[in-house]
C-alpha cells in the first residue's frame, strides 16, 4: 500500500473507530436516561445498510466512513417536514430530562474515549510494543555539563519511569518546553547509578520545539550513524588503505561511536600535521593502519581535513527493548498513562495559550493525522493501538472544552442552568452557536495551514 493511501486508509480507521465509540456513549446514556434514540448511525450520508430494532431505533451504516452521529428525539430540532412529536413520545424527548440527565448524556461521548484510550493501551501493553532501549549514543551541551554521558540509560525523568527510548524522549521534551531543571536517574555503563539535573532552564529562548533533544544536547544510541566505510574516494589518503565494510572504530587514540565523530578527529589530525593511527575492525580482525589527512580547500574560502570515504547506508536498527505487561500488571498501569496524557494535554493546550509553545507544534489536521497514522501503523498492531489510544484521549479533551457545537459548549450551557435555574435563551444560544462554528472553522483552517507548511518546509 502507497504512503498516500496508505495514510488516507489508516486515517479512515481511526478516526471511524473513535468516533463512532464516542457516538456509542452518547447512545448508551441515552437510552439509559430513557430518551428515544432515532437513529445510530455509522458514517455519514446514504445508507448502505440499515435496519429498524426492537427498540425502534434505526441502526445504519453510510457512505462515508468518517465516524457517526447519534439523532436523539428533541423538539427543539424538529424538521419542520416531520411534524409534531406524538403526545406518548413527549416523556422521551432529550430537551424534556432534567438537567442532570442531559449533562450526563453529554458527556458520555468524551468518557467513552477515555474508557476506549485505557482498553487501548492496555492491549498495546500486553501485545507488547518494540521500542529503543533510553540509552545515551552522545551527549553534548547542556546534558554533558550536568554529567550524562555515552552508555547511560535514563532509568527516570522526574520521577516518570522511562523503561524505552520513547518514554524517555517524552519526558524530556514536556520539561525542554517548560525550560524548568529536571532531575534524571540513569544508570551507568559501568554497573553504577546517578541522578543528575539538566538545567533545562539555560535552554535558548528559541529552538526547535519538535527537536528538543537536540537542543537538549542528548542523542539516542540507536539514532547514531555506524562508523562504516561505504565509499573511498579515488586520489584520496584512504584509498588503497581503507576499504569498504570497515567499522573505525579509533582515530589518533581517540574512539569513535558514529560516523560524525569522525570528522573533527581527523580536522584535530589534520591541524596537528603528520599521520595518525586509524583503527579498524575488518573481517572480525582489528587493524592500526598510518593515515595523514589531505587539506582541501571549500567553495565558500574555508578548508577542512579530510581523509576522503563516506559512510555505508545503513537500515534503521531494530529495536532492542520490548514494554510489555502482564495482564493484570497492565490495568493500572493502562489507567495511569491514560491520566497522565491527559494532564499532557491539558497542559499543553495552557502553552499554547500562554505563548509558551508555538500554535504550529500543537494544532494539527487531517494531513498531519493520516501521516502519524500510518507512520504508526507501519509499526506493528502495538504501535497503532498507542496512536488510537492517544487521538481517542486528544477527541475525549478537545470535546470537552467549553465551545458551542462541541459537548463543552452544551455542558457550559447546562451549568449556567443549573447556576441560573432557567435555560438560556434561543437568542444567547443561537449567538453562541454562530461563534462556536466561526472558532472551530478558524481553528480548522489553522490546523490546514499548519498541515501545509510542514509539508512545503
Amino acid at each position: 500500500m502507497g504512503t498516500f493511501f496508505g495514510s488516507l486508509w489508516w486515517m479512515l480507521v481511526a478516526i471511524g473507530v473513535l468516533v463512532t465509540f464516542h457516538e456509542f456513549g452518547h447512545f448508551w446514556v441515552a437510552r439509559r436516561c430513557g430518551v428515544k434514540v432515532l437513529r445510530f448511525s455509522v458514517g455519514f450520508g446514504r445508507a448502505l445498510w440499515s435496519r429498524i430494532g426492537k427498540d425502534g431505533t434505526e441502526y445504519r451504516i453510510a457512505m462515508i466512513p468518517l465516524g457517526g452521529y447519534v439523532s436523539m428525539l428533541d423538539e427543539t430540532r424538529l424538521d419542520e417536514r416531520e411534524g409534531d412529536i406524538p403526545a406518548a413520545d413527549l416523556a422521551r424527548a432529550f430537551n424534556r430530562q432534567n438537567v442532570w440527565k442531559r449533562i450526563a448524556i453529554v458527556i458520555a461521548g468524551p468518557l467513552a474515549n477515555l474508557l476506549l484510550a485505557v482498553a487501548l493501551l492496555w492491549a498495546m501493553l500486553v501485545i507488547g510494543r518494540p521500542d529503543y532501549a533510553p540509552v545515551v549514543g552522545k551527549s553534548e551541551g547542556i546534558a554533558a555539563q550536568a554529567g550524562l554521558q555515552q552508555g547511560d540509560a535514563i532509568r527516570a525523568v522526574d520521577g516518570r519511569a522511562t523503561p524505552t527510548w520513547s518514554e524517555a524522549l517524552m519526558a524530556l521534551t514536556v520539561a525542554a518546553l517548560d525550560r524548568q531543571p529536571v532531575q534524571v536517574d540513569v544508570a551507568r555503563a559501568d554497573g553504577g547509578d546517578s541522578t543528575h539535573t539538566l538545567p533545562l532552564d539555560k535552554l535558548p529562548a528559541a529552538f526547535d520545539e519538535s527537536r528538543a533533544m537536540r537542543a537538549v544536547g542528548l542523542t539516542a544510541r540507536h539514532e547514531l550513524v555506524p562508523a562504516v566505510v561505504g565509499t573511498v574516494s579515488e586520489g584520496m589518503p584512504a584509498w588503497g588503505v581503507l576499504a569498504e565494510g570497515d567499522r573505525i572504530t579509533a582515530i589518533d587514540a581517540s574512539p569513535i561511536a558514529s560516523f560524525d565523530d569522525i570528522a573533527p578527529l581527523v580536522e584535530a589530525l589534520g591541524k596537528r600535521g603528520g599521520p595518525g593511527m586509524i583503527e579498524v575492525e575488518r573481517d572480525g580482525e582489528r587493524l592500526a593502519l598510518e593515515l595523514a589527512p589531505m587539506r582541501r580547500n571549500n567553495p565558500d574560502g574555508s578548508s577542512s581535513w579530510l581523509l576522503g570515504v563516506g559512510n555505508a547506508a545503513s537500515a534503521r536498527p531494530l529495536p532492542d527493548a520490548v514494554l510489555r505487561l502482564n495482564p493484570i500488571a497492565a490495568i493500572p498501569a493502562a489507567i495511569n498513562e491514560t491520566s497522565y496524557q491527559v494532564k499532557q494535554l491539558f497542559a499543553m493546550i495552557g502553552r499554547a495559550f500562554s505563548g509558551r509553545v508555538s500554535v504550529e507544534n500543537t494544532v494539527s489536521g487531517p494531513i498531519a493525522i493520516a501521516q502519524a497514522a500510518n507512520a504508526y501503523a507501519s509499526g506493528g498492531t502495538a504501535w497503532f493501538l498507542n496512536f488510537l489510544a492517544l487521538l481517542s484521549v486528544s477527541l475525549a479533551i478537545l470535546n470537552l472544552l467549553p465551545i458551542p457545537v462541541l459537548d463543552g459548549g452544551h455542558l457550559l450551557y447546562y451549568l449556567i442552568e443549573l447556576v441560573t435555574g432557567r435555560p438560556l435563551g434561543d437568542r444567547a444560544m443561537a449567538v453562541g452557536q454562530y461563534l462556536g462554528l466561526a472558532l472551530i472553522a478558524g481553528l480548522t483552517g489553522l490546523a490546514f495551514y499548519n498541515d501545509i507548511l510542514r509539508l512545503v518546509s
